[in-house]
């Protein structure tokens, strides 16, 4: 389904601020796997994410997705087998543009266009059907700006339009911090409905370990640009967040004694 194979990704390359962000990583995802990554500010973990949607290409290495290498792509057309939702509930929508709007927008990513209207009797109806599945009553609204949303409205419409056009990937960068506990909460649980509901194989970064270890099926933890640890199965639903935070900080030490070795 997704499979990354020996990627490296270098910014400010050739210059004294040179930064490896991805150090040869390789990862495979079978189709349906919900794989939570973890580590520290700088491990790679956005650019991981970039890489995967196209927004950056690597310096070597293969990104394939569903069998087709998309390591030269450019975004536009990556974008027909990846959904992703954004840390920032400002991203991923267009503010000054209706519900409904937005919602066409993300209905039309990987389909034909032509001259016909955004916005049909029948797109609405199934508009209406999706909103009215997050509880929310956005259904009643879909005419209404995005802009005038709260974050945790924002952020949930962002889910679903993630999830509209049949992804083959979903990307989820922290789409939960920028939120407050409660509608944090509201978020992971239409996650987890979204997810379930179309099968959707999931690459999620998050800062916070109790839901990286709670949702999904695999976790990795990244530093430097590399996998360091993965737990799946048995492993992952007996660890606990001090299993996370020793792990980390045993390999933070065997790389500090390197480097002043």
């Amino acid at each position: 389904m997704l499979e990354l194979s020996d990627v490296t990704r270098i910014f400010f390359r050739h210059t004294a601020n040179e930064k490896v962000a991805l150090d040869r990583l390789s990862l495979t995802l079978a189709e349906g796997d919900f794989v939570t990554v973890i580590g520290s500010n700088g491990a790679g973990k956005s650019t991981l994410l970039n890489v995967v949607a196209g927004e950056q290409r690597p310096e070597s290495g293969a990104v394939v997705i569903d069998g087709r290498d998309v390591t030269r792509l450019p975004a536009h057309k990556v974008a027909r087998y990846v959904g992703r939702v954004f840390q920032d509930p400002m991203a991923g929508t267009v503010p000054h543009g209706t519900i409904e709007q937005n919602l066409a927008i993300a209905w039309a990513r990987g389909r034909r266009r032509g001259l016909r209207p955004a916005v049909t009797k029948a797109k609405r109806a199934v508009f209406r059907e999706e909103l009215a599945r997050l509880e929310l009553g956005l259904e009643d609204r879909m005419r209404t700006d995005v802009g005038l949303l709260s974050g945790g409205q924002r952020q949930a419409l962002s889910l679903l339009m993630a999830a509209f056009s049949g992804p083959r990937i979903l990307l989820l960068d922290e789409h939960t911090a920028a939120l407050d506990p409660a509608r944090a909460d509201l978020v992971i649980r239409l996650t987890h409905e979204l997810v379930e509901r179309h099968g959707l194989t999931t690459l999620m970064v998050t800062h916070n370990m109790h839901q990286a270890l709670s949702m999904g099926n695999r976790l990795i933890m990244m530093h430097e640009g590399r996998i360091v640890h993965e737990l799946g199965g048995e492993d992952k639903a007996r660890a606990t967040v001090e299993d996370l935070l020793h792990q980390f900080e045993r390999i933070k030490a065997v790389t500090d004694r390197t480097l002043l070795s």
